[in-house]
């Protein structure tokens, strides 16, 4: 839809026995998500029609209302929605939580509502039937006074929007957005090279644009365990080099503090030898002082880091020159520039990091930057305007992001894996950090970066275990 609901949010349902409610929730939800008063009569009382047990039902939907918007929880309510004070509950419960508030009103014409009705196993007397129409029609006048942020009517048999994670019948395609491929974890068992190649056949079947892999000594807390693999990665790119695929290959982010600045000058030049010219290298300050440390690696200041990256990116662009002539930069002096095989072609350069040096160094020395998604703007305008201080085009330096989106076929595949992922951290919150959806929803997110300048995503897929689960996504690719 052109204007789907907010998602995560509270929905909150309106209208007459017979107008559509029930079914439209089913069809747009969860099963999970709809907290409905007819089944929670079923589970309290004697069936879904035993009025007796409506105090209970009642009170029951209640408390499960609010712990689920209490957890951020996208939660349907469906009920009459008649009821002006139980409406203004339910309103002031979704803002102390923080949650989007929204009523969709079922304005379906009184004689399908009717005719429904009368279909049913059990149908609502006629007299109740014609009271609720009438009432209907006096609250859909004060909805909009309320304060909801957003008052749906739907009128005859329209359908509604539906919540931002679902499928849509037409989705945006990201134009000039490519997709990479970010391997972070390695559950490769037995045979670690079959596991690997297979992954990157799948990406390039899939049609990722590239692979690349994080450059860590020690798995990092936020992607596994200190003894899961992580292998070293200019080895492992050397081993994909050889297939017989179009995938650009690099790194994701190199820190400087790990090799000399020429050694891996060498190493992306060999790469991109082996590779016909599909290199590229991303290469960062360095953050982790435990990785230092268990290697016997110095990790000095933030700043002497950056200095750092300076001098590396400046010894990297001598050493792939033409030419053995001598070198005398900014922040490097080198005696002679002799470093064969040369890359086959301009290896772009992309730094890690959105802080205002970091964008500094990107702008005079870099390719790209790689910056956080959710400050994407921001950064881009800082960037740019380091491009201008150095005279130099920002359409020269490229923006792109690491994005770790969990992807699943339909909304409920979706929370199974935010479910099956989320360890410790509270689902709603996990699910907006990792912009849990479809494929689809991927899709328009990603054309939304491109209209902000973002010309290059990382994906990383936090449940990655093989092939299957790169083929299981390319449907989210442009």
């Amino acid at each position: 839809m052109d204007d789907p609901l907010p998602d995560p949010a509270l929905v909150v349902l309106v209208g007459a026995a017979g107008s559509g409610k029930s079914t439209w929730a089913r069809a747009a939800y969860r099963a999970v998500e709809v907290v409905a008063a007819d089944d929670l009569r079923a589970l309290v009382g004697s069936g879904r029609h035993d009025l007796d047990a409506s105090a209970d039902a009642f009170a029951l939907l209640d408390l499960v209302v609010a712990g689920r918007v209490r957890r951020g929880l996208t939660t349907v309510v469906d009920t009459l929605g008649l009821d002006a004070v139980r409406r203004t509950g339910l309103l002031a419960l979704a803002r102390a939580h923080g949650l989007p508030a929204v009523v969709v009103a079922f304005d379906t014409p009184p004689a399908l509502c009717r005719r429904r009705n009368a279909a049913r196993d059990r149908p609502v007397p006629a007299r109740v039937v014609a009271a609720q129409l009438q009432t209907f029609r006096e609250v859909v006048a004060r909805l909009e006074d309320e304060g909801w942020d957003r008052v749906v009517r739907v009128v005859e048999e329209t359908a509604p929007p539906v919540p931002r994670t679902e499928p849509a019948a037409e989705h945006q395609s990201p134009a000039g957005l490519e997709v990479v491929l970010h391997v972070s974890r390695f559950p490769w068992g037995e045979d670690p090279a079959a596991w690997l190649t297979a992954v990157a056949r799948a990406a390039d079947e899939a049609g990722f644009a590239g692979l690349a892999l994080m450059d860590h000594l020690v798995q990092i807390p936020q992607v596994g365990s200190a003894w899961e693999p992580i292998p070293e990665p200019w080895v492992t790119l050397g081993l994909l080099a050889g297939l017989d695929t179009r995938l650009r290959l690099g790194t994701l982010v190199t820190p400087v503090t790990f090799r000399a600045p020429g050694i891996t000058a060498k190493a992306v030049a060999t790469l991109d030898a082996l590779s016909g010219g599909r290199a590229f290298c991303g290469v960062g300050a360095g953050w982790w002082e435990r990785e230092h440390h268990g290697f016997g690696l110095p990790f000095p200041s933030a700043p002497e880091r950056l200095d750092d990256l300076e001098g590396a990116i400046e010894t990297m662009r001598a050493l792939w020159a033409p030419g053995t002539k001598a070198y005398d930069g900014r922040r490097v002096s080198l005696p002679e520039t002799t470093c064969y095989p040369r890359p086959v072609h301009d290896v772009p350069v992309i730094v890690g990091g959105a802080g205002r040096r970091t964008l500094r160094i990107a702008a005079r020395l870099g390719d790209g930057c790689n910056v956080a998604e959710a400050a994407v703007e921001e950064s881009a305008a800082v960037l740019r305007a380091h491009c201008e201080e150095v005279g130099r085009d920002p359409a020269e330096v490229a923006v792109t992001v690491l994005d770790l989106p969990v992807v699943g076929r339909d909304r409920d595949d979706v929370w199974q894996r935010v479910e099956r992922l989320r360890g410790r951290t509270a689902a709603a919150t996990y699910a907006r950090r990792h912009h849990a959806g479809t494929p689809a929803q991927h899709r328009d997110r990603y054309a939304r970066l491109a209209d902000q300048g973002v010309s290059t995503v990382f994906a990383a897929l936090p449940d990655l275990s093989g092939p299957e689960d790169v083929l299981a996504v390319r449907a989210m690719l442009p």
